[in-house]
């Protein structure tokens, strides 16, 4: 393993750790992704529900834009190597 790609495992690692410590707390777990406009992200919440969500016009919140289906939320987490979050 090459030192950059010990490097992404270990921030891979922490990224998951802070994943599981925002949802056992009840804390949305932001998911930023390509696939979406620079404004949207997703947000996964402790109940297993992702929603795709856009800065509000305040620019201080985000409201939903829409949820995902279980499927497609699921398919989400395999794409990204999310294992699901059981609270």
């Amino acid at each position: 393993m090459t030192q950059a790609q010990k490097l992404e495992q270990i921030g891979h690692n922490a990224i998951m750790k802070v994943r599981l410590n925002k949802l056992k707390r009840g804390k949305p777990f932001m998911i930023n992704s390509p696939d979406l406009p620079s404004y949207q992200c997703y947000m996964e919440y402790a109940d297993g529900k992702i929603t795709i969500e856009q800065i509000d016009e305040s620019g201080n919140d985000f409201k939903a834009i829409r949820e995902l289906s279980t499927e497609e939320a699921a398919q989400l987490r395999v794409a990204l190597g999310l294992t699901p979050f059981h609270a």
